[in-house]
């Protein structure tokens, strides 16, 4: 089988050709140097007028948005890349030290990442920029916490923390510091800084197989941006863990190139996507990370969580820590309008970050202290409705399995999952010694469960059965009589059809509530037994949802699922037999 990713390009040759393309065309504000895969601010010739001082970095191409989605007023002036995970040539590098900056301006800080080829890179186009006259020092940037070893090696990687300088130095550049003063803070920095890594993936270069490779339930500790090999490996962890594992090595005492970090320390810190992590997982680690500190006794005074610097598709993430002051506070609050600095949403008028308190409503908490609620039906009928209950929640966590089985064809399998959290829940409630199912008094029992199926189950199927039940509900407080479970019924029923937008023969659940619906009213009416008409209801049902096996789909879900696919009964009228069947069977006994 081919280890080459699936990518969405035109050609391998000119894939980063066409992304810095495609990033000038979305961002105006920016614009490439004929000739150069080099991006400056548009705006560059009045930038070099003011006498300020320009700012360049680079590097490989493949970790976007860093470096080109970087430029802009109050961060780079331009930036130039080299092929995926390539540096990028001396001559294009001159070019766009070139484009920047005048012989006479305030000088050009070079920022870049501490790998070889970019300081041999960079460093040759320094060297012929000076010789030409242009005024430049170069901050490089090496700020990786992996390396424990204390041998000769090539020093600290530079990783995410280069864009943190890349901020520092154009607010410091707005403000209209030297070049001397720019590149003192940022070396400073460089020094009160550090970054760890943790992959779950490879990456795939265009063109090419993956980077490394990694077990199904393996990390990696410790990586490089390029997929080099980090300090560890091991088994998936949870967020919590994986969090903990990265800051305890990054601070470890006997780790060479630690970040010390204690207790009353001030940080700004930055959760980095290496390229595949959902934002779901990065808010995750984010959360992980801030309470890990803060219960050491940190203050995460910033937080900037995104993607900053990539690679390709990578599954992981990255953290970076920056020790605090006043002016790389100011620095990194500094406006920009680079796109790529994503800054986080302070409420109005405050510039430290804390985490707020929840704020707390009327109906924040469940009440658990209400009063009793009359019965209003005999005991016997109390004792079915409670069997009938804790039997419908018993089959639908039975049936979990197989109705995500189901599901699987048309949707992301969860729905059995989601109607065992809500039977789930029900059992809680029904045994619950403070606040126990009111089984004894139908309308309340229903607007009970409506609220459970809105709470614990959640997504159009909680939406659905809590409009459902909350319907039914209304329906009991008129009155308690086989007619009146099957006008409540009907009523619900009505209700799903009126914000579910479906009808029957669309392949949802109302093919089997609505014929079991249908056949209750009618038999009641024609004078059969309730249990008899509640039989046949049921009959109706199982045949309703075996029906939609052969249904071509025009509601849900399903709807977006090619008609070939479909082949099993909608799970969704599955899980109405279900509960419908188990009721049956206590009726029965």
């Amino acid at each position: 089988m081919s280890t080459a990713c699936k990518k969405l390009v035109n050609t391998v040759e000119r894939c980063v050709d066409e992304n810095l393309e495609g990033l000038v065309a979305v961002n105006p504000g920016l614009r490439l140097v004929d000739g150069h895969r080099v991006v400056v601010r548009t705006d560059i010739n009045d930038a070099i007028a003011s006498g300020k001082v320009s700012l360049i970095c680079g590097g490989g191409s493949g970790h976007e948005p860093a470096h080109a989605g970087f430029v802009g007023k109050g961060m780079l002036s331009g930036s130039v890349a080299g092929a995926v995970f390539t540096s990028p040539p001396p001559q294009s590098i001159l070019a766009c030290l070139r484009a920047v900056a005048k012989k006479n301006s305030g000088g050009t800080v070079v920022i870049i990442k501490n790998y070889t080829g970019d300081r041999i890179n960079f460093g040759l186009a320094v060297e012929r920029a000076k010789h030409e006259g242009y005024k430049c020092d170069m901050v490089v940037v090496g700020e990786d916490c992996a390396l424990k070893s204390s041998d000769k090696t090539a020093g600290r990687r530079g990783l995410c923390g280069t864009i943190l300088i890349e901020k520092i130095c154009g607010a410091l550049s707005e403000e209209g510091r030297s070049l001397e003063d720019v590149a003192r803070i940022a070396k400073d920095a460089v020094t009160k800084m550090g970054t760890i890594g943790l992959s779950l993936s490879p990456c795939t270069i265009p063109g090419a197989g993956a980077t490394f490779t990694l077990g199904a339930d393996e990390i990696e500790l410790g990586l490089g941006i390029h997929g080099e090999a980090g300090v560890k490996r091991t088994k998936l962890v949870t967020a919590n863990e994986a969090v903990r594992m990265m800051i305890d090595h990054m601070t470890d005492p006997n780790n060479n190139s630690r970040l010390e970090v204690k207790a009353g320390d001030k940080v700004a810190c930055m959760i980095n996507n290496l390229g595949g992590t959902s934002v779901l997982e990065l808010n995750i680690i984010a959360r992980e990370a801030i309470l890990l500190l803060e219960s050491r006794g940190v203050a995460v005074e910033r937080v900037y969580c995104g993607s900053f610097t990539t690679s390709l598709e990578m599954a992981g993430i990255s953290i970076t820590l920056l020790h605090l002051d006043d002016t790389l506070r100011n620095c990194l609050d500094a406006e920009t309008n680079a796109p790529g600095w994503v800054r986080p949403y302070l409420p109005c008028g405050e510039r430290t970050r804390t985490t707020p308190q929840k704020l707390v409503t009327e109906d924040s908490h469940t009440i658990t202290t209400q009063q009793a609620v009359k019965d209003t039906v005999s005991a016997d009928m109390k004792k079915l409705l409670y069997d009938m209950v804790k039997t419908a929640a018993e089959q639908l966590i039975t049936s979990e399995e197989k109705l995500n089985g189901l599901d699987k064809e048309s949707g992301d399998g969860d729905c059995g999952s989601t109607m065992a959290r809500g039977a789930q829940e029900v059992l809680s409630e029904l045994n619950s010694k403070d606040n126990p199912l009111p089984v004894g008094n139908p309308a309340e029992l229903a607007k009970r469960l409506g609220n459970i199926a809105e709470v614990s189950m959640g997504g159009s199927s909680g939406g659905l059965y809590s409009l459902f039940f909350t319907t039914v509900a209304g329906e009991l407080q008129k009155e308690i009589s086989p007619l009146a479970w099957s006008s409540a019924l009907a009523a619900g029923v009505t209700t799903i059809r009126k914000y579910g937008g479906a009808d029957p023969g669309d392949r949802t659940m109302l093919d089997a509530l609505y014929p079991a619906s249908e056949e209750l009213s009618s038999c009641l009416k024609a004078n059969k037994s309730p249990l008899e008409a509640f039989k046949s209801a049921v009959q109706k049902c199982t045949e309703g949802a075996k029906s939609t096996a052969t249904m071509k789909a025009r509601a849900g879900r399903s709807s977006y699922v090619s008609q070939d696919r479909l082949t099993n009964p909608d799970p969704g009228a599955m899980a109405v037999t279900i509960w419908l069947s188990a009721v049956l069977d206590i009726l029965s006994k």
